[in-house]
This record gives C-alpha cells, sequence and structure tokens, in this order.
C-alpha cells in the first residue's frame, strides 16, 4: 500500500477516516505548524486492552502516539510500538526523527486504555492482559523519568484517542457510551 494511502486509510463505507490512524502495534508522529491539514491528528480507535502511550514535547512541538499491544519486551530486543516494554524507545526516535531532543525527561506522557473487555475468568492472563499493558507501560515511563500528566486506564469500556499537536499536548478521550474528555 503507498504510504499516503497508509496514512490516511479509506472506511469500508467509501469515506475519508479523519485524522492519522495509529493501528495496533504501530507508532506514528505529528508535528505542529501551519503545514497541518485540518484533520491532520492522530487517533486510536477502539482500544480495549490495548494502551494509546501520547508523548508530547512541548519545546519542539512534537506529538507522537503507539498503540501498546502487548505487555513484554520485543523478543527480537528491537524498539517495537507493539510492547510495552519497548514502544518508548520505539516512538522516541520517531520523534528525534522530526526534531525532538532525545532526553525522555523533556517529555510529557498521556495515557488511555488499558480495560478488560473480555468477561473471562479472572484467573486466565488474558482476561487481565489491559492491567498489565497498563503498569507496564507506567513502569517504563517511570524508568525512564517521563512525567505522566493524564492517564485514563483500565475499566471495561474500549475508548477512542484523539492527539492534535496543535492543543498544547492534550489528548481527547471517548469511552463507548460516555462523553469526550481532555486530559
Amino acid at each position: 500500500m503507498p504510504p499516503e494511502l497508509a496514512k490516511r486509510p479509506i472506511s469500508f463505507t467509501g469515506l475519508k477516516t479523519p485524522g492519522v490512524v495509529v493501528g495496533l502495534g504501530e507508532a506514528r508522529v505529528l508535528k505542529a505548524g501551519p503545514w497541518l491539514a485540518q484533520d491532520d491528528v492522530l487517533v486510536a480507535f477502539g482500544l480495549g486492552s490495548c494502551v494509546a502511550l501520547c508523548l508530547w514535547d512541548p519545546e519542539s512541538a512534537i506529538a507522537g502516539m503507539a498503540h501498546v499491544v502487548l505487555p513484554g519486551v520485543d523478543p527480537h530486543g528491537t524498539a517495537n510500538p507493539k510492547f510495552a516494554r519497548s514502544a518508548l524507545p520505539a516512538l522516541m526516535s520517531l520523534m528525534q526523527a522530526q526534531g525532538a531532543p532525545g532526553d525522555p525527561r523533556r517529555l510529557v506522557a498521556r495515557l488511555a486504555g488499558g480495560a478488560q473487555v473480555l468477561n473471562m475468568d479472572a484467573v486466565h492472563w488474558i482476561a487481565r492482559i489491559g492491567d498489565a499493558n497498563a503498569q507496564a507501560v507506567l513502569e517504563v515511563l517511570a524508568e525512564a523519568g517521563v512525567s505522566i500528566e493524564g492517564c485514563d486506564l483500565g475499566g471495561s469500556q474500549g475508548r477512542s484517542v484523539w492527539f492534535d499537536p496543535r492543543e498544547g499536548g492534550r489528548i481527547r478521550v471517548r469511552a463507548i457510551g460516555s462523553a469526550d474528555h481532555y486530559l
């Protein structure tokens, strides 16, 4: 698929999906500036047990989002946004390519997701994957010294997240059946 189509997918209805979709195990970045189109926002739709790791560098006005799927580390030891313990370096690398610094202590994080959406016996590890994803991301950010300024984690409702770099690092979260709120 050509990169320009991957950036702006077409829905099954044939209508353009607004935003730069951050799919399962992906990471994307946007830099605020006059070159951004009106609908240039990072968006992760339908987060269940996954966690949207949103990083903001206030000095360079660069926003980054990783769609974390699993709580562990990449099995090949590479930076990989699919895994909670590998997502931070993957996202920081993309942000650095756009001009953000390499110091994670300069970044601000906001998180959403990590729900328990499957109604299963709690002894099954997969039933607690949302909790494990959230905990792993929180630990990695704390170890790196990244300031966490907002969280909407856990519960049993899926969420969608929008991150517009023109909004100063805030994210918009919509849980199923709820009104939007900002972190």
